[in-house]
């Protein structure tokens, strides 16, 4: 994708909300194009991502003032939302920019994750405020199962993948961060309460994990790596349940494969409980999300 363009859909019938959303889409257009370049490539990349912060923390600050002004009754979820970008994602995908020295492919996961992020936010959060969608966030507040949770996650993707990921995001709402494998699991209890866990991995992660395990490159995601994918996520989820108290017992009763547009469909059906998105030390992103 060469430039991004503004559709009217995303507009939430709020003016000054809507020229911010389309200057953020403008800016990060620009970031796309930086690839064309390579000499300029760094210096122009930086610039452009502090335009991009400097803005984003202006409209964040005008739109939540709106929201006040309004009593907007998912104020808070919707700051927590604003306040993760601001403090986790982009100062992670800052990070990978400097480990892969403004390489493309970096440049354009910046680029990615941003859009993806704004697409989705403003569809499914920001269009919640003037009331045309529902809001698909939960205000968790409890603090000590959602550090467990966390905790947990990391510990065992060090331990059954070799992977000491970073947290980029405790609010992931299925923006598009490459091209992956998405796996849904339903739980149920002995009290018939179901619980959704939603597992994503970046396909690079999957091809340069596995081939390490083999020895060998993996050069695409065929039906023998699925299976390696599920067994891993079904062990994952077991010893995340055995550290976090909170989940419950459950069984397993359904697990399937679904593309990203079919992931996008259960999540807005909402809402999230927990939903973490992770950087695999730049071998590619993973994402574990919990859905009641």
């Amino acid at each position: 994708m060469n430039s991004v363009q503004w559709n009217d859909r995303f507009n939430i019938g709020v003016e000054i909300v809507d020229k911010a959303h389309q200057r953020l889409f403008s800016i990060v257009g620009k970031m796309m194009e930086l690839n064309e370049d390579e000499g300029r490539r760094q210096h122009a990349c930086q610039e452009t991502i502090k335009y991009f912060k400097s803005y984003t923390q202006k409209h964040f600050a005008e739109e939540e003032e709106y929201m006040r002004s309004i009593d907007y009754e998912k104020y808070d979820v919707h700051k927590q939302l604003h306040d993760d970008l601001r403090d986790k994602t982009i100062p992670a995908l800052e990070t990978e920019l400097e480990e892969q020295h403004y390489s493309e492919e970096a440049i354009q996961h910046f680029s990615g994750i941003c859009l993806g992020w704004l697409t989705g936010h403003i569809m499914m959060t920001d269009r919640a405020i003037t009331g045309l969608v529902s809001d698909r966030w939960v205000l968790n507040s409890a603090k000590e199962e959602f550090q467990a949770l966390e905790e947990a996650v990391s510990r065992i993707m060090k331990t059954m993948m070799g992977i000491a990921p970073r947290l980029v995001s405790e609010h992931y709402g299925g923006e598009d961060f490459g091209k992956g494998i998405f796996i849904r699991q339903i739980y149920r209890s002995k009290t018939n309460e179901r619980i959704q866990i939603f597992l994503a991995f970046e396909e690079r992660m999957v091809l340069e994990t596995f081939g390490e395990v083999l020895g060998r490159k993996l050069p695409r995601v065929d039906q023998t790596v699925l299976y390696a994918v599920n067994q891993v996520a079904k062990m994952l989820v077991k010893r995340v349940y055995q550290h976090c108290e909170g989940l419950g017992a459950h069984q397993l009763e359904k697990e399937n494969v679904l593309s990203h547009e079919q992931l996008l469909k259960e999540f807005d059906k909402g809402p999230l409980y927990y939903s973490l998105l992770y950087d695999g030390e730049g071998k590619g992103y993973f994402a574990f999300s919990v859905m009641k």
